[in-house]
């Protein structure tokens, strides 16, 4: 996928040297730095700001990167500031923005961080350390209601409430501590025919808790107006998306950014009311068979470009 990113970003990134010279690139979502360094390798003169919420992140992606330390510089913090990062950086907008939501794959091969449900591990699914919730802390403590709208709302789990009242039993005779005995409770209460074809049992509640561990679509309805605001005119963003709570966000904000706010019915537009922005992408992209193939955590992606095309209301298509 960091090919398909990089074509939907580099003419962003090349539009005052070929090789990215005086461009700045902020990967919002850095993870083990797979994306950076692929832009890296790729532009040499590029500058990459890189974000990531994840502590232990930063340290694998900086080794890895070592060789761009010149060219490359790192933040811990949430993607949603990501305003604060680039003004930290001394500067007023940049060029390209990369964000590859949801749980990183490095994140996924960390067993004892309990993110994958194939594996028992205690049941923390912090994306940062410091952060004081955990899934088990979600499980053990949230009543009945408010564990089976998490489930519904971020799992979109139709046996919310039949899996929440299973928690509460269980919990009561003993608190969770693992992933796997919460797998377990999840095949003995979803029905056998619903297991039979939708897929893991666990994927949707393991997606729900981590979802509400970490805020993730309150920082992701922050960080995409946040992220526009920051690009300079002929920048662009890319997002990847991984489920649909997540494409809708940034498809509403997108079509928001792209509307013309001049009333219906007028015959000419209004000072100030003509997009700054224009879309990249028509619809969603998903990832081709070959994409597939080579990473098949990459089948349900979606991803959506945008660029910027005016300072303010003024500009035109």
């Amino acid at each position: 996928m960091a090919e398909r990113m990089f074509g939907l970003l580099a003419p962003a990134l090349t539009r005052l040297s070929e090789d990215g010279s005086g461009a700045v690139l902020v990967d919002g979502t850095l993870g083990a730095g797979g994306h950076t360094e692929y832009f890296l390798e790729r532009l040499s003169g590029l500058f990459v700001v890189g974000i990531d919420r994840d502590a232990s992140a930063i340290e694998i992606a900086g080794g890895r990167l070592a060789r761009f330390s010149d060219r490359v510089e790192f933040h811990h913090n949430r993607y949603d500031e990501i305003a604060d990062v680039v003004a930290a950086t001394g500067r007023a907008s940049v060029d390209g923005i990369l964000l590859d939501l949801g749980v990183s794959s490095m994140q996924l091969d960390q067993a004892d961080r309990g993110f994958a449900y194939a594996i028992d591990a205690p049941l923390d699914m912090r994306m940062n350390a410091d952060d004081d919730l955990t899934a088990a802390d979600v499980l053990n403590t949230y009543d009945h209601g408010s564990l089976a709208r998490v489930l519904s709302e971020y799992g979109e789990e139709r046996f919310a409430g039949k899996i929440a009242s299973a928690v509460l039993r269980e919990r009561a005779k003993e608190p969770f501590t693992t992933s796997g005995r919460l797998v377990e409770l999840l095949y003995a209460t979803i029905p056998a025919a619903t297991r039979r074809t939708g897929g893991h049992p666990a994927k949707r509640t393991f997606q729900a808790l981590r979802i509400e561990v970490n805020h993730e679509l309150d920082s992701l309805r922050g960080v995409v107006p946040a992220a526009l605001e920051v690009l300079a005119v002929g920048g662009r963003l890319a997002v990847m998306s991984y489920q649909s709570l997540e494409d809708r966000i940034v498809k509403r904000d997108f079509a928001r950014a792209v509307a013309n706010t001049t009333p219906a019915g007028l015959p000419v537009d209004l000072p100030g009311t003509a997009p700054r922005f224009s879309l990249i992408t028509r619809g969603a992209e998903q990832a081709n068979a070959s994409e597939r193939e080579a990473n098949p955590r990459s089948a349900p992606v979606r991803i959506r470009a945008i660029e910027r095309i005016a300072e303010d209301g003024r500009g035109a298509r």
